[in-house]
């Protein structure tokens, strides 16, 4: 089967197309560094929530156990001293001598819109011995 001539024609006649190709090509590039970067964030995001939590569970189990407060509002303390004013204490439970935190934060991801990154901790006493 023989192409058509328009179809030869085209191909023949390719002036410009490396141009074409070449600022295709950046703007993938550009399109893919700005989601790497988007996503980054969310994964910053998500460790930074995750280590709040931690601290805050840590820090309200000690406050349970010596009673030096109320163990819910020493993990907000924590929490809101990690200078992050999006991130908050989602829920705070006392399950005898131990505290279930769960903390969120809200990440802008661009295009992505507003997410939120999560994490829960529980801290208490060591169970047993080692």
């Amino acid at each position: 089967m023989r192409p058509r001539a328009w179809v030869r024609r085209l191909i023949a006649d390719d002036e410009g197309a490396a141009t074409i190709v070449g600022v295709a090509v950046v703007a993938c590039l550009v399109a893919l560094t700005a989601m790497l970067m988007y996503l980054g964030s969310a994964v910053v995001a998500r460790h930074r929530v995750a280590s709040a939590a931690d601290l805050a569970a840590l820090a309200a189990a000690s406050a349970l156990m010596t009673a030096d407060g109320e163990p819910c509002v020493v993990a907000e303390h924590v929490v809101r001293a990690q200078g992050d004013v999006a991130m908050r204490v989602e829920l705070c439970r006392i399950d005898g001598e131990f505290v279930d935190l769960t903390v969120a934060a809200k990440v802008g991801l661009g295009p992505f819109g507003l997410q939120t990154a999560r994490a829960s901790a529980r801290a208490g006493p060591e169970r047993g011995g080692v």
